[in-house]
């Protein structure tokens, strides 16, 4: 597949690159596994002068060996002796750049602390004595959260205040979906689209499995993610497992519950038997999995929070695959299929309303958007989205069928929270199928 996109990161990528002939840049790159990070930095580098390391759970002894050879490969560097400590390595990279201007990119930085959690400090010292007089271009991504957050945003880390850039690699918008799908069947239609949109919610390497293999319709798209072989039926155990570690059973219970629609914490709290709510705070907090939703204008102090996974694999992945582990080793893939059939409508109709929210915030002039819904939790609203420059509000209701949108209902609860708008011109809009 074509590259696609990426225009402001590349951008920004090039300006660190120029000013890294000057003067030392320390880039950083977080974003989930198969987001397209290595396949961004290494079109942004075409035709420059780079060195790319891989960093892999293998002993710093045969790292260290690996990385002198590509070294040699791609900088013509030669580093003699027998280098058995990244630090003595990331030395003579740092004084080869005190002449010579180059992009030094490591892939999967996280992955240090399981070879030798001091490589951390060694490069802070490191950069922290030759970073005046180098014209490096550093760059390091790595797609664990939680540990890239704590290795450059904990203020006890050595990296901790050391990056010049910070970039978080987000999922394709739906526009660029739309384009990338286009490009492989021009005929789609809003299913084949929501279909898309519902299994890889943007994420590049998703996009690229299903297109490369000819599943560009809905169908062809469902029965791909079901059959024998499929990268989709794992995926979501081998994101997140080492992630969690000796508690993943816990977290996976809970992600499951979330995405069955036991989206409030007491719902959780009685099926898992036990008070949850630092195992939700850890999902959103440190891994940047779920999301707490609150009712717009509602208090800060409001308890009226329902939960929702933010990516949409893991979302579809715990609420179809995982619970039905037991038909997958049975190798039932058709049994598997007609589950996902049967609450197709209703669970791609919540997606549904998700995909139109990131229209409206790639489209329009939004500041906040969220959803509405009172104490009893009824005179529910699907979007609705404040422009606080121009008072503006749009009042929206959500339905795959446009013949189901009442627009006089809609006005009905808006009037419950006249006072709460009073200020603002609202405009009321119904979105469907059709509207994709």
């Amino acid at each position: 597949m074509k590259f696609y996109d990426r225009v402001n990161e590349i951008d920004i990528l090039e300006q660190n690159r120029k000013q890294s002939e000057k003067s030392a840049v320390f880039t950083v790159m977080i974003g989930r596994r198969r987001i397209g990070k290595t396949s961004l930095l290494l079109e942004s580098l075409k035709g420059e002068k780079y060195l790319y390391l891989f960093v892999s759970r293998k002993s710093e002894s045969l790292l260290c060996e690996q990385f002198q050879k590509e070294a040699l490969e791609a900088l013509g560097l030669q580093i003699f002796g027998n280098i058995t400590h990244f630090r003595d390595l990331f030395k003579q990279l740092l004084i080869y750049a005190t002449t010579q201007n180059f992009t030094l990119f490591i892939d999967e930085f996280q992955e240090f602390n399981s070879v030798n959690s001091a490589i951390f400090s060694e490069i802070q010292e490191l950069w922290d004595r030759y970073k005046e007089k180098t014209k490096i271009n550093f760059i390091v991504c790595g797609s664990i959260y939680s540990m890239m957050m704590r290795i450059f945003e904990n203020k006890k880390e050595p990296l901790f205040g050391r990056l010049t850039s910070k970039m978080t690699l987000q999922p394709f918008t739906v526009s660029i979906i739309k384009e990338i799908l286009n490009d492989f069947n021009p005929n789609y239609t809003p299913e084949d689209l929501l279909c898309l949109y519902m299994i890889t919610g943007g994420v590049p390497k998703y996009i690229e499995l299903l297109m490369e293999s000819g599943a560009i319709t809905q169908e062809k798209m469902l029965n791909m993610v079901v059959r024998q072989d499929s990268p989709f039926l794992n995926e979501g155990r081998e994101l997140l497992i080492s992630v969690f570690g000796k508690e993943y059973g816990t977290y996976f219970s809970i992600l499951q519950l979330i995405a069955s629609g036991k989206t409030k914490q007491g719902e959780i709290d009685s099926i898992i038997g036990k008070n949850t709510g630092a195992y939700l705070s850890n999902l959103e907090k440190e891994y940047s999995l779920i999301r707490r939703n609150k009712p717009i204008f509602s208090k800060p102090e409001s308890r009226k929070a329902r939960w929702s996974i933010q990516d949409n694999y893991l979302r579809f992945w715990f609420r179809f695959i995982y619970p039905n582990q037991s038909i997958i080793e049975m190798g039932k893939y058709d049994l598997l299929q007609e589950y996902i059939y049967r609450d197709y409508e209703q669970y791609s109709g919540l997606i549904l309303e998700k995909y139109f929210r990131e229209m409206i915030i790639e489209n329009e002039k939004v500041m906040s958007i969220g959803s509405y819904w009172d104490s009893k939790g009824e005179n529910e609203i699907d979007i609705l989205a404040l422009n606080e420059l121009d008072k503006t509000a749009l009042v929206a209701e959500v339905k795959r069928n446009s013949r189901k949108i009442d627009l006089k209902q809609l006005r009905t609860k808006v009037d419950s929270i006249k006072s709460e708008l009073a200020s603002y011109k609202v405009e009321l809009k119904g979105y469907s199928m059709d509207d994709m």
